[in-house]
């Protein structure tokens, strides 16, 4: 947890209890179910929930904005940031049920009423949102035409509506064909970790 307060110190005490009830909420979990790596559990904190947090450096979500966590897994970067902006809303979907459950259950124990996990795949999902969020599911080549027609042409922000990705390493091929668009933040210019030397923000507004 200490970790998470050095870099938000500005938490309130309601989001700290959730923050802190993380941990043992997915070792519970983790005991019945593999949601996240056994290694990667002591540096749970670290790698999964700060990892998240990095798009909170990047845009403020604000009041009533919508967010899609696409391939959510065991709910991240859409259980942390749910925490970070209780007033915005958040959908987190995920194609395996045993994860959405996970999620689900995480969700509703840390009473987190902006936020909700459905089993379904991003192609059959209705709706707008103003920013999608993932982290690391495939390449941003395959991603984007999942997830393009569902960002809202409704404009809220600073930052225009589109795509918030968590990726590490050399994205270069990648990333070519959105050279003109994407814009690219590494995390290592506010998170101090060797973990997130390479690690990245994509932004590709849609």
């Amino acid at each position: 947890m200490d970790i998470i307060l050095k870099y938000f110190p500005e938490l309130t005490e309601r989001q700290r209890e959730q923050m802190a009830a993380l941990l043992p909420l997915y070792e519970e979990w983790n005991a019945q179910i593999n949601v996240i790596s056994r290694k990667d559990m002591e540096h749970f904190y670290e790698h999964h929930v700060l990892h998240s947090l990095a798009i909170a450096k990047v845009v403020q979500f604000k009041p009533m904005c919508e967010i899609l966590d696409v391939g959510t897994g065991g709910g991240f970067p859409g259980v942390p940031l749910s925490i970070m902006f209780p007033e915005s809303r958040f959908t987190l979907i995920d194609s395996i049920g045993k994860k959405i459950k996970v999620v689900s259950d995480v969700i509703d124990r840390l009473g987190l009423g902006n936020a909700k996990a459905m089993q379904i795949r991003a192609e059959e999902l209705e709706g707008e949102y103003d920013f999608i969020v993932s982290r690391a599911v495939t390449t941003l080549g395959e991603f984007v035409p999942w997830v393009k027609k569902k960002v809202s042409k409704t404009q809220y922000h600073p930052l225009r509506n589109g795509i918030l990705y968590l990726k590490g390493g050399d994205l270069t091929k990648e990333l070519y064909p959105f050279r003109h668009k994407v814009k690219v933040t590494e995390i290592s210019d506010f998170f101090e970790e060797e973990y997130f030397e390479t690690k990245k923000v994509i932004y590709l507004p849609l």
